[in-house]
């Protein structure tokens, strides 16, 4: 059947169709095209997502995107570098970039970016991030927990200090966990915190989805892409900020030689449809999490609409038409 529906809002895109929107030669073009080529997946304003990285390296790229006049852009979100340096938690972040959670540091790097920082993911364990949490809530900027091993009391002070998300949820975190209280359980308990999902078949087993949906309840689960350049491409090698990762013919987007994940080869469409299946909800159900849930979280609005078909026995989605 055909359907129509709000334009959808990803919260973590670190580049799409060959462009990588950490890459120390990005430029307007490119930007452009990776634009374009989301906007054929139903994707119609995102964060453009800038990893750990040096403070100059950062600024090249930020400065790049905060150019842009597309109303795509809604922002950019900033994961890193305020991250656990463990193997696990750190996933793809280059270890030797990570740091402290130091205003000064932050400014800099709002300011390379003209102001358009609107949401920060960090590890609550760092040295100064909860500091940092209340800088970000007091300036209009959402705090995300992610890349973390911190232990309940420390997640606790996170959110009490204004921390509101929980990225990517389940990833991000040690391949072992006691058995609890770990973070997973804690984040999925705070009633407080949304939760983003990449539901790719990849970052999370189909009963996890499922669970973790029925515990956060679908107007708290937000499903974002975290796409790196390889989305949408053919399987080979491809680079997030220097870092080089290869995808795989099942789209499984990996370290070489490790068994830790670089982002996603995702597309928000099929995100959604994956949740229909893994969870059993209703399309209808599912939606918000990709368009008007994370807009509404960012305190802001979706753009335009997709005309789609849904096959309801096969759990597909297919976008035909994009008005933005």
């Amino acid at each position: 059947m055909t359907i129509e529906l709000p334009g959808f809002f990803d919260l973590q895109v670190n580049g799409f169709a060959g462009v990588d929107f950490n890459a120390a030669d990005l430029n307007s073009d490119a930007v452009s095209f990776a634009l374009q080529r989301l906007r054929a997946t139903g994707v119609t304003r995102c964060l453009p997502t800038l990893i750990t990285s040096p403070l100059n390296q950062f600024a090249a790229s930020a400065a790049v995107i905060a150019r842009m006049p597309d109303a795509a852009i809604a922002g950019i979100h900033m994961e890193g570098p305020y991250l656990s340096p463990h193997d696990g938690p750190r996933g793809a972040h280059p270890r030797e970039h990570l740091r402290e959670a130091i205003i000064d540091d932050f400014q800099r790097r709002q300011d390379a970016a003209g102001g358009r920082i609107v949401l920060v993911t960090l590890a609550p364990e760092v040295a100064g991030a909860i500091r940092l949490i209340e800088h970000l809530v007091s300036n209009g900027v959402r705090a995300a927990i992610g890349h973390t091993a911190a232990e309940p009391p420390r997640l606790a002070d996170a959110i009490a200090a204004g921390a509101t998300l929980a990225t990517h949820l389940g990833n991000g975190c040690a391949e072992l966990l006691p058995r609890h209280p770990n973070p997973i359980w804690e984040l999925l308990a705070a009633d407080e915190v949304f939760a983003s999902l990449i539901v790719d078949g990849h970052h999370l087993p189909r009963a996890t989805v499922r669970a973790m949906v029925r515990a956060k309840g679908a107007a708290r689960t937000i499903l974002v892409s975290d796409a790196i350049a390889a989305a949408t491409c053919e399987p080979g090698d491809y680079v997030i900020g220097g870092v080089r990762c290869t995808l795989d013919a099942a789209g499984r987007v990996s370290l070489p030689g490790s068994p830790y994940l670089a982002g996603s080869s995702l597309t928000l469409d099929r995100a959604v449809a994956n949740t229909v299946r893994f969870t059993g909800l209703s399309i209808d159900e599912v939606i918000p999490m990709a368009t008007t849930t994370p807009a509404a979280f960012m305190g802001m609005t979706t753009a335009g609409t997709i005309v789609a078909d849904w096959d309801e026995g096969d759990c597909a989605l297919h976008v035909r038409q994009v008005t933005a």
